[in-house]
């Protein structure tokens, strides 16, 4: 029997993140800086110092 394949969770950069809001990638930056996420969102911190946001609950945030 074949195993199901099996995707990688999907990750948005902040500047992706950001254009999906229409804001600027600043604005997320500067909210995770101050209150530790941005809109109830925290960011993966990769091993190259980039953070990346999980795309589920972003999509979530995006519809409303």
């Amino acid at each position: 029997m074949p195993k199901p394949e099996v995707s990688p969770p999907k990750f948005y950069s902040t500047e992706e993140f950001a254009e999906k809001l229409r804001i600027k990638a600043n604005t997320i930056r500067r909210g995770l800086c101050v209150n530790g996420h941005y809109m109830g969102l925290r960011p993966v911190k990769l091993a190259n110092r980039r953070l990346v946001w999980p795309a589920g609950p972003a999509d979530q945030l995006l519809r409303g």
